[in-house]
């Protein structure tokens, strides 16, 4: 490429930046400043080509270029080439093998934001907050999230080597992981700890949770239920519109769950509670357990039952991803992940590099009960393989297994922390609320809710 080449490549790339701007966005002092930045970039361009030890096409130097622009924003932004685009257009549609891992740049870092539970990565011992500094024998240092993500990704079956620093411990941790698909359920064993305290872990906030959750506590009103413990530990996030409809059934309506601001004003938005799905959950205690491995999603369904006053936030600082990213499409096929806008909770905190502080900090305690999990786990492992070559019954491993998580939630300290919380706010109510009267409106209102119990048009 010459320089009239690439002097005629300024002049479009400055056409093709005023149209995708808008003019009326762009004043003449910018519009200088582009053509002053984009000729350096061209000269630079000329240099690379004519002087550099290997020649190398203009789509490479191009594509270079962008990445490294995208890369320079946040760790949220990239740019894709079109085989990486289109890939993200389809991966949710096809299986791959992977780890079962969130992950982020972090300070720099490649950092795990969560393992999710009873995948590869969670069955090895990756944490929260556990820096990737090795994929196989290839340093992290600088790497992309996009390319940190395929090279993690591989047929199922398959292995990858990865070493972590965990900070925490300050140690060098060195772990094989073989692929799996990966399959996620969004509840966990909702249930009934004690004292009629209600307990439901949310793993990802995905298409059909909204739903799922609606049926959990529907089923724990049912067994008795008067109140709840919300576990989002190590929750990743997911979709922003069910994290949303999640936090609607325990704030009355007109309360404001989350807002987004970004550059131009219509990308500023508001969302408020609609109230639907919430007149049998409003006066539930709700203690919400969060740790570093909260993020996103989890975040912005914690803030707002935090900045609402609905409920206790009890655990460790979140991890903070707090930031929208959109997806943009180039004319060649390529595209952008380029962040928009931020989430704010509803005091007007941003999430993004804070996260959300517990009200009640809690960390978690590990004894020497943890190598006996593990050690557990094999046996179910062994114990497993004998139940697939004998054919037991379904029903007897599900309540085996629910039996098993049940006593590990007993021993966490946090739980047993959040359920003395529970208990406390279930006494300064009692304290403080009015003697219950048998007045027409109070029968009303409790045959109005049993008729909705009963209703069989309201079951998910």
């Amino acid at each position: 490429m010459n320089n009239k080449g690439l002097r005629l490549a300024v002049l479009i790339v400055v056409f093709a930046t005023c149209t995708t701007l808008g003019l009326s966005q762009i004043n003449k002092k910018m519009i200088d400043d582009i053509y002053a930045q984009i000729e350096l970039f061209s000269y630079a361009l000329t240099m690379i080509q004519s002087e550099y030890v290997e020649e190398k096409t203009p789509k490479e130097l191009i594509y270079g270029s962008l990445r490294g622009m995208l890369s320079s924003l946040d760790p949220h932004s990239l740019f894709m080439d079109p085989e990486e685009y289109e890939e993200l257009k389809t991966e949710t549609s096809g299986a791959f093998g992977g780890l079962g891992i969130e992950i982020s740049i972090k300070d720099g870092l490649l950092t795990v934001i969560t393992p999710i539970e009873g995948t590869p990565a969670w069955n090895v011992g990756l944490m929260a907050g556990d820096r990737i500094v090795k994929i196989e024998d290839e340093l992290t240092k600088d790497i992309t999230l996009n390319d940190a993500v395929k090279k993690l990704r591989g047929d199922p079956g398959t292995e990858v080597h990865i070493t972590v620093l965990r900070e925490s411990e300050f140690k060098i941790l060195d772990f094989t992981i073989v692929r799996e698909i990966i399959k996620i359920h969004d509840i966990k064993y909702p249930q009934i700890l004690e004292d009629n305290i209600g307990y439901v872990r949310l793993a990802e906030f995905r298409e059909n949770s909204g739903k799922e959750m609606l049926k959990a506590l529907r089923q724990l009103k049912t067994e008795g239920a008067d109140s709840l413990i919300l576990d989002l530990r190590n929750n990743p996030g997911g979709l922003l519109s069910v994290a949303i409809e999640i936090s609607e059934m325990f704030l009355p309506k007109g309360d404001l769950i989350v807002s987004t601001k970004g550059r131009h004003p219509a990308q500023d938005m508001e969302n408020h509670s609609g109230g639907s799905n919430n007149d049998k959950f409003l006066n539930w205690p709700i203690v919400v357990l969060i740790n570093q491995g909260s993020a996103s999603g989890s975040e912005i369904l914690a803030g707002a039952l935090k900045d609402n006053k609905r409920g206790v936030i009890l655990g460790e600082q979140s991890f903070g991803k707090g930031s929208v990213q959109s997806v943009l499409p180039l004319p060649d096929g390529s595209g952008l992940r380029l962040t928009t806008s931020k989430y704010f909770t509803p005091s007007g905190v941003s999430i993004h590099g804070t996260g959300i502080t517990p009200d009640i900090v809690v960390e978690r305690v590990y004894d020497e009960e943890v190598d006996e999990d593990k050690d557990s786990k094999k046996l179910d492992e062994i114990f497993d393989k004998v139940k697939e070559e004998s054919g037991d019954d379904d029903s007897t491993e599900d309540e085996r297994r629910a039996k098993e998580f049940r006593e590990r939630l007993l021993k966490d300290n946090q739980v047993q922390s959040a359920i003395s919380v529970v208990k406390g706010i279930k006494v300064y109510k009692k304290l403080t609320e009015s003697p219950a009267t048998d007045s027409p409106a109070a029968t009303t209102a409790a045959t109005v809710e049993t008729r909705e119990e009963e209703d069989p048009a309201s079951d998910i």
